[in-house]
């Protein structure tokens, strides 16, 4: 399948019932009035593209209507490249280290997918021709462990584990040193979740990134919050939150094939101004895929 298409049938909820709403908004009436803005901009808002970027969509639409009339007005085409345009200054490119090993702490609250996106990244750079590592620094959830050695014989990426209970940062400390000495190019931490309200796992977390960082400075290179799009904008107060405690440096979006709300894509990045780095699809390894803004747009709009 390629990438289009991937996204195409993993935004199909938003798609449709975007789509769906608009062709019946737009066609009801030969002139955009007033009842027919109010009714675009809830279809919008209820897609959780965010307030910012609806009213972008809707003057432009506004515009294209009193310059060129109905018929030279595509809402779609119209739409896409104000949401591509919003994505076009952020990179979305992985970050890596100057030389040598680069580090990935993946963060979050329970249940948004982390310890699977931890092995999909990991497999998704071997698969590129670089050698990662995993480390099992939730000590905390049961089976966490076992879940990440599963993913790690499934997508043939060592794990670096220590015993349940464990303090998550000597576990990163020994996973430093094994990625070091095994000569990886990348080191994917999948750490324990955690509310984004609660103050005291906010500093263990804090911890086990210093305690990577004077082992090898830099690290962690990359903190990549994972979010669950099912959740809607409640995802952004765990950004927020998250953000304060340790600087991101990106996103990963999750379950958006399982949600209608695909829209708090660009709301939270239009927001904190944090890239979206890959966003999930679905349940195979290769359905986490690196973002694409025009891709992801038009997967959104176009019909």
């Amino acid at each position: 399948m390629g990438l289009f298409a991937k996204f195409k049938a993993g935004l199909q909820k938003t798609h449709s019932k975007l789509v769906h709403e608009i062709k019946r908004i737009v066609t009801r009436s030969p002139k955009l009035d007033a009842r027919g803005i109010e009714d675009l901009e809830a279809a919008l808002i209820g897609a959780d593209l965010g307030m910012e970027l609806t009213t972008q969509i809707i003057d432009k639409v506004k515009l294209s209507y009193e310059t060129q009339g109905r018929d030279g007005s595509d809402f779609f085409t119209i739409a896409a490249g104000v949401v591509e345009g919003s994505f076009t200054q952020i990179d979305s490119q992985l970050k890596r280290a100057p030389e040598g090993l680069t580090v990935v702490s993946i963060v979050g609250v329970n249940g948004t997918g982390k310890t699977t996106t931890a092995a999909k990244l990991a497999s998704l750079v071997q698969s590129q021709g670089d050698k990662a590592l995993l480390a099992a620094c939730d000590t905390f959830r049961a089976a966490a462990i076992e879940q990440l050695k599963l993913w790690g014989e499934r997508l043939k990426v060592e794990v670096i584990a220590g015993s349940y209970g464990a303090d998550p940062a000597s576990v990163s400390h020994d996973a430093v040193t094994a990625a070091l000495a095994r000569k990886a190019q990348f080191l994917f931490v999948d750490t324990a979740g955690r509310l984004h309200t609660k103050h005291n796992l906010m500093l263990e977390l804090q911890k086990l990134h210093r305690v990577m960082a004077k082992q090898l400075p830099g690290a962690p290179h990359e903190v990549l919050l994972v979010l669950d799009a099912t959740t809607g904008m409640n995802a952004m107060n765990q950004a927020r939150e998250f953000h304060k405690a340790v600087p991101l440096t990106g996103l990963v979006v999750t379950k958006l094939d399982g949600t209608s709300k695909g829209g708090m894509v660009v709301a939270i990045q239009k927001e904190l101004g944090l890239p979206v780095k890959f966003i999930g699809l679905g349940e195979q390894a290769d359905d986490l895929q690196p973002f694409d803004a025009a891709q992801f747009a038009a997967a959104l709009f176009k019909e």
